[in-house]
C-alpha cells in the first residue's frame, strides 16, 4: 500500500494517508459539526421600504444590495427626502470605476432617486457625480439626463468633455446643461452639422437661447415642420417675421402648443408679434380637432 506524505506551504509534514484508504478530515478539529459547516447561506430577507421612516431609509441606501436598491431609491424620490440626497451619492459612488462596460444597477437607481427628488441639492449632487466622473460607460447617458430633468449647468471644462462624447445621446443632452461661454460656442456652431441629428438639433436649440444667429436656419425649418415647445423657446429672442408668422399659425391652430407660442409672441419686441398675439387671444382657446366620420 502506497501512501503519501503531505507537507504545507511552510514545509511542515501534516500527515500520512493511504491513497486506497479513507482521507483524514483536515477540518475535523474546526468545531463545528458537518451539517453546520456545509449548510447553503440564507439571503437576509428583502426591506419593505414603505415601512421604514425616513432615518431607517437613509440608513438603508449606501449599502443596498441589488435586490432591495431600486425600490428604496424609488421610495426616497417619492417622498422628495432631501435628507437622502448625500446617501444616494455615496451609494453612486461606492462603484466609481465600474460600469465601463455595462451600467451598474445601483448607480441607475440613485440616479433615478435623485432626479425624483427634483431639489437644488439633487441638482448639485448629480453635477458632482458627474464632474467626478463617478459614473462612466453607458450609465454615462443616465446620469445626464437625470442633470436635464434637474436643470443643471454645468461649468465649462465639463461641458466641453460631455459635448465631445462619443455617445451622441450624451452630447444632444449636454446640450441642454451648458453655460454661456467663449470656449463653449464654437463647439457648438460645429455642433450644428452633427451627423446624429438629434444633436444638431440640440446645438441649435443651446445657441437660440443664447441668441446666436448661426442657430436660425436650423430652427426656422424646425418651427415650420417638427415645432416643439424648446424650438419655440430657443427662437423666441432671435425670430424674424416669417418666424412670427409661424408662430402665429402655430398659436391658432395647435392645442398642445398653443400657450408656449403665445408666450414666444408676448415676448417679442415686434408690433407685428404683439398684433399676432391680440388677434389669437381674441379668437378664445384652441380646441383640438375633432376626427369626422369617414
Amino acid at each position: 500500500m502506497t501512501t503519501v506524505r503531505r507537507v504545507d506551504p511552510g514545509g511542515h509534514c501534516l500527515h500520512h494517508a493511504s491513497m486506497f484508504g479513507r482521507q483524514l478530515d483536515l477540518f475535523s478539529a474546526a468545531g463545528l459539526p458537518v451539517a453546520d459547516a456545509t449548510a447553503a447561506p440564507t439571503d437576509p430577507p428583502r426591506l419593505v421600504p414603505s415601512s421604514l421612516d425616513d432615518a431607517a431609509l437613509v440608513a438603508a441606501l449606501p449599502e443596498a444590495r441589488v435586490a432591495d436598491c431600486r425600490v428604496l431609491c424609488e421610495e426616497a424620490g417619492r417622498r422628495r427626502l432631501i435628507a437622502a440626497i448625500p446617501a444616494l451619492e455615496a451609494l453612486c459612488r461606492r462603484f466609481k470605476g465600474f460600469g465601463l462596460e455595462h451600467r451598474v444597477p445601483e448607480q441607475i437607481a440613485a440616479l433615478h432617486g435623485l432626479a425624483a427628488i427634483g431639489s437644488r441639492e439633487a441638482a448639485a449632487s448629480v453635477s458632482r457625480i458627474i464632474a467626478d466622473n463617478v459614473v462612466q460607460g453607458p450609465a454615462l447617458h443616465d446620469a445626464v439626463q437625470a442633470a436635464v430633468v434637474l436643470k443643471c449647468r454645468f461649468p465649462p471644462a465639463v461641458s466641453l468633455s460631455l459635448l465631445r462624447h462619443n455617445d451622441p445621446r450624451v452630447r444632444a443632452a449636454a446640450c441642454q446643461c451648458i453655460r454661456p461661454h467663449a470656449d463653449i460656442t464654437p463647439l457648438l456652431v460645429d455642433l450644428l452639422d452633427d451627423l446624429h441629428g438629434l444633436v444638431a438639433v440640440a446645438a441649435a436649440c443651446a445657441l437660440g437661447r443664447a441668441g446666436r444667429t448661426e442657430a436660425v436656419p436650423i430652427l426656422a425649418r424646425l418651427l415650420r415642420q417638427e415645432p416643439t415647445a424648446e424650438v419655440i423657446d430657443a427662437i423666441s429672442s432671435l425670430a424674424d417675421e416669417d418666424c412670427i408668422v409661424q408662430l402665429g399659425r402655430i398659436a391658432r391652430t395647435d392645442p398642445a402648443l398653443s400657450t408656449a407660442a403665445m408666450d414666444a409672441l408676448e415676448a417679442i419686441d415686434s408690433p407685428r408679434a404683439q398684433a399676432i398675439a391680440k388677434t389669437v387671444r381674441d379668437a378664445g382657446p384652441v380646441r383640438k380637432a375633432e376626427s369626422r366620420p369617414g
